[in-house]
């Protein structure tokens, strides 16, 4: 049975997801600016040269840009301490520009597997392992299998 606080912390993160799903911009900056903190500790595949909570919305600024009906689904979610792990799967229409490739309509869909560390009630670190492969070749950015 999970603590209180580990409860606390997946409730919190999902309210992230929850602002995602609504493809609005704003309300995602402003789950980011409620939920996470300033200093936040971001591990993850960003290729745009910046940190923490700038680079998490400016993550979440492409994707909802290139992939406006994106759709990240919590398949796992499994709390200890102070993280939370969520295992997802992450669909979507290509219908903007992503990654300098012009918009193909092509879908997609991949994995993702995110470990949040809290303090203080918000999100303090995250590490981030996704399957762009897998998304770079259902783009037909990379040769290879789509599936």
């Amino acid at each position: 049975m999970p603590t209180a606080q580990e409860a606390r912390n997946k409730a919190t993160f999902r309210r992230l997801h929850d602002a995602v799903h609504t493809g609005d911009l704003e309300t995602v900056s402003k789950a980011i600016d409620e939920i996470v903190a300033p200093d936040l500790l971001f591990h993850a595949p960003v290729p745009m040269g910046m940190t923490g909570v700038q680079a998490l919305g400016r993550v979440w600024e492409v994707l909802l840009r290139a992939f406006p009906d994106l759709r990240v689904e919590i398949e796992d979610e499994i709390a200890q301490g102070d993280k939370v792990v969520f295992r997802n799967t992450v669909t979507g229409t290509h219908q903007g520009e992503y990654r300098g490739l012009p918009p193909t309509g092509k879908p997609v869909r991949y994995n993702e597997i995110f470990i949040v560390r809290f303090a203080d009630d918000r999100v303090a670190e995250i590490w981030g392992v996704v399957d762009v492969l897998t998304q770079m070749r259902q783009l037909g950015i990379v040769p290879g299998d789509p599936s």
